[in-house]
């Protein structure tokens, strides 16, 4: 019997050391919303690196992931499939079929006439479900982006989802996730970057590979839920042409795109709970404050780090 009663009491401080946890990460994520809403973003990154030192261990995922340093091959550990690959391997297969028929089609909508407006809006023939299945892929995907980059470190700053309103007038209507320390990417398209430039300056190898993981984020959640992509240009667009910027030959960009999705389905396979999680709390649109709480909570409770 006095086991009994021991056990509990170390349950009930169990407990409450982890509602006290939860109480500080969501005043701590009261405070990065704040000066994210100010346009504070230094000062919000620095709050986010400090809450992640904090001794009491309230933030856990931000930077969880270690820079990606992948072979090129994954692991044979997962489910085979008929061709003896692992099932995320066959996962890794499909994203980059997916990124050789986007760029492909890229360069046919170059080439075609670029049509009116109108011709984008939903007919009525169209259903709903047809919308709701268009906003569920859609924010699955922005989720991709928000998870990866949160575990790499990259710290999001504001997102954006199409209403099923947005996509009743647009089908293409999509959105966005924007992160602190991307704002490299208004430079992309001025002049190649030298080798020198480019090991020195801001986007030095490790940022690059952090930023072919988020870029592929919404991608690889396509794939790893539904089983395809709809093929998002404007994503594929941003990782070819940073590559471009930087001077890096064909072969160069085909092996970075094979290492940073291999690295973006292993980071997004081991968290596919917070992934939808995280969609759910997009689709109410939550701060960035609460979508990050959204992920350490359900961290929490997998205890998935």
């Amino acid at each position: 019997m006095e086991v009994h009663i021991l056990t509990v009491k170390v349950v009930s401080i169990s407990s409450t050391k982890e509602g006290q946890a939860t109480i500080r990460r969501r005043r701590a994520l009261v405070r990065l919303d704040r000066e994210l809403d100010k346009g504070n973003c230094k000062a919000a990154l620095s709050l986010m690196k400090h809450f992640k030192a904090h001794p009491a261990g309230f933030i856990r995922g931000f930077g969880a992931a270690a820079a990606p340093k992948v072979s090129g091959r994954v692991s044979s550990s997962g489910l085979a499939g008929r061709s003896g690959k692992s099932s995320l391997q066959l996962v890794i297969d499909a994203i980059l079929q997916s990124l050789k028929r986007s760029l492909e089609f890229q360069l046919e909508e170059q080439e075609a006439e670029i049509l009116p407006n109108d011709i984008r809006k939903i007919t009525d023939a169209e259903s709903c479900e047809s919308v709701y299945e268009d906003r569920l892929m859609c924010l699955q995907h922005e989720a991709g982006h928000f998870l990866v980059g949160y575990m790499l470190g990259v710290l999001p700053r504001r997102y954006k989802v199409p209403s099923m309103e947005d996509l009743l007038q647009d089908k293409f209507a999509c959105g966005k996730v924007e992160f602190i320390g991307f704002e490299f990417l208004r430079e992309v398209g001025i002049d190649p970057m030298s080798n020198r430039t480019f090991s020195k300056g801001k986007l030095n190898k490790e940022a690059l590979k952090v930023f072919s993981c988020v870029i592929l984020g919404g991608m690889a959640a396509e794939h790893l839920l539904f089983g395809y992509s709809e093929l998002l240009h404007s994503d594929v667009e941003k990782f070819a042409r940073v590559h471009r910027w930087l001077g890096f030959t064909a072969d160069e960009v085909d092996f970075a795109q094979r290492q940073a999705a291999e690295a973006t389905v292993i980071i997004l396979s081991s968290q596919m709970e917070a992934l939808s999680r995280l969609a759910e709390a997009m689709a109410l649109g939550g701060s960035v404050g609460f979508c990050i709480e959204t992920i350490e909570h359900t961290l929490s409770l997998n205890n998935n780090l």
